[in-house]
């Protein structure tokens, strides 16, 4: 009989244990509080004090990013306008240069040819404006014919024009035509830089052939480098040319890059954004080309409602105020920052409601978080 007694026990225990545990399934999600209520020793305990949101002319900051970028007249390609062989250079990518510095030394047979034909040309237009003289005068006098003296004349119009375009030629190879002698015809001829900058590529070896085509090195000329910002359609109203901007990169973001904006793409990408080109104030030789940068742009004051910056709390990743909704009662509504300027912050609800007329917990507000989430649930 005891032994029945005792069977029947567990079986009934282990009954109500399978009930609570299936209770405890079918028990929905936890709901979690936003609202609580103090008494007045926990309202002067937490330092409760309460006020409203205020119209505030907060300036906003819109971060962007981009790359340095060169305009089309700052990239120099620099090649032979003959073919030739590269005798020397010094160059290497990276390497500063000053203008007039030479950047090679070319050589080739064609360039004495060149030469040799400049030198010809001037001889026999020396010859041809002696003769065109005398046929002048014997014209004037009736000595010669006026056949003649066309013929004369037409000859040295042709010397001279073929004369002027030789010495044209010589000054693309930078040589000198006015120099030049029989004494000093040269196999070889150097090329220049054009500008104050630094090399970006060297495309050649020494002894390599080239022709007129190639393009031996790329110059840049980092005076007029510029920041070229991705700018999406939703902020472009607030960018006017002549704004400044303030860019960094990831490397070293305390270091700032004052620019200006110069220019404002009219254009939009299908991602529906457009290019904004800053120039930078100041050169410095740490930026580069294609060098990734972030920038910060003070668009211009606007009023918002903004609470001091106690106010907020910030609880698993999100912000949040407190609310009065009775006597010693508050709710935890989300918010959105804005933008922050001395001790105030923009602030929005993120249900679209207007704070303009809310009793907002001012001082005490990590307080109020502390209870609403430590404390218990009811059972």
């Amino acid at each position: 009989m005891k032994y029945n007694i005792a069977i029947l026990i567990v079986v009934l225990f282990l009954l109500s244990c399978n009930e609570k545990s299936e209770n405890k399934e079918n028990t929905g999600p936890v709901v979690e509080r936003t609202a609580l209520g103090l008494t007045e020793a926990q309202i002067q305990s937490a330092g409760i004090k309460l006020g409203k949101a205020e119209e505030k002319n907060i300036s906003s900051r819109l971060t962007l990013n981009g790359k340095i970028d060169v305009p089309p007249q700052n990239l120099i390609s620099v090649s032979m306008p003959m073919g030739g062989f590269l005798k020397t250079t010094h160059l290497l990518p990276g390497m500063h240069i000053k203008k007039g510095e030479v950047l090679a030394t070319m050589e080739d047979q064609q360039y004495i040819q060149m030469q040799q034909e400049y030198l010809m040309a001037r001889s026999k237009m020396t010859f041809l404006e002696s003769e065109f003289k005398r046929q002048r005068e014997l014209n004037q006098s009736k000595s010669s014919s006026d056949k003649v003296f066309q013929q004369t004349e037409m000859e040295y119009n042709d010397a001279k024009v073929s004369l002027m375009a030789l010495a044209q030629k010589l000054k693309i190879l930078n040589i000198r035509p006015e120099s030049l002698t029989e004494e000093n015809l040269s196999a070889s001829i150097h090329l220049y830089s054009p500008i104050d900058g630094f090399v970006s590529k060297v495309n050649v070896n020494i002894g390599k052939y080239v022709n007129s085509t190639d393009v031996l090195f790329e110059l840049i000329n980092p005076a007029d480098i510029h920041l070229n910002l991705k700018v999406f359609e939703k902020d472009l109203e607030h960018l006017v040319i002549g704004q400044n901007v303030l860019a960094y990169n990831n490397n070293q973001p305390e270091k700032k890059y004052s620019c200006e904006i110069i220019l404002i793409s009219q254009n939009l990408s299908p991602d529906r954004s457009a290019e904004v080109h800053c120039h930078f104030k100041e050169y410095h030789k740490s930026l580069f080309p294609g060098m990734y940068m972030n920038a910060e742009i003070e668009v211009s004051n606007k009023k918002v409602m903004a609470l001091p910056e106690q106010a907020l709390v910030s609880y698993n990743a999100k912000d949040y105020i407190f609310v009065a909704i009775g006597k010693s009662q508050y709710e935890m509504l989300e918010v959105i920052r804005g933008g922050s300027e001395g001790a105030y912050t923009e602030v929005n609800l993120v249900n679209g409601s207007d704070l303009k007329n809310s009793t907002v917990v001012l001082e005490g507000a990590y307080s109020l978080l502390m209870q609403l989430k430590n404390k218990p649930e009811e059972e």
